[in-house]
């Protein structure tokens, strides 16, 4: 089984990349932030490998860290989500905007990847309830989220807040880490126009 491959960049593709390890190249098909991350034509690389094995097929999945390799296995458990809807959800979103987004039961922000609707978004946020700590892949500001919260489920208060902070450009990791550490301090009932400011403040500081 291959968990990681060491090797000079080949050539790419709009999905793939072919590393060549030893003169042996291996195709490795990625998310398309794992593509951006890669370096350049005849550059070293390092990528993680997921190698899935079925009876007409072996394909090798590359990704650019531990955690995002760790997501592209939690998602394929959930129905209605293969190997190629987990891509596209991993080309949109980082493993913290997902960790906030399952912590926020925020739908919207999964159906923002190509393939995926609204009843699977739904569906993903909803399975995944509850699982994301297990994986090690959650940041610090989700986990206090869901600590404060209790099993990854925000009260629209909490949800609202958020939102007006990502619309004001921060990203969904940094809004929801900021939330967090005021309902911490505050309590989950606080007003949403305060946990707002005070989301404002620690985002200053």
């Amino acid at each position: 089984m291959i968990g990681k491959l060491k090797g000079l960049v080949d050539s790419f593709g709009d999905d793939w990349v072919l590393i060549d390890c030893g003169g042996v190249c291996y195709e490795v098909f990625c998310s398309g932030r794992t593509l951006q991350a890669l370096p350049r034509v005849g550059e070293a690389a390092v990528v993680f490998i997921e190698t899935i094995v079925r009876e007409d097929l072996i394909r090798l999945y590359g990704f650019a860290n531990e955690a995002e390799k760790s997501w592209f296995n939690l998602l394929t458990t959930v129905q209605g989500v293969g190997s190629r809807v987990a891509l596209a959800i991993l080309s949109v979103m980082s493993p913290s905007e997902l960790s906030s987004a399952v912590a926020l039961q925020d739908k919207a922000m999964i159906g923002r990847a190509n393939g995926v609707g609204p009843k699977l978004a739904l569906r993903v946020v909803t399975e995944l309830k509850g699982k994301v700590p297990a994986i090690g892949a959650v940041d610090a500001g989700t986990l206090g989220l869901q600590a404060a919260l209790g099993e990854g489920v925000a009260s629209s208060n909490v949800t609202d807040a958020v939102s007006a902070l990502t619309n004001l450009g921060y990203s969904s990791a940094q809004a929801s880490s900021a939330v967090a550490r005021v309902v911490a301090k505050e309590g989950d009932d606080a007003p949403t126009e305060k946990l707002i400011r005070l989301g404002l403040r620690e985002l200053s500081v």
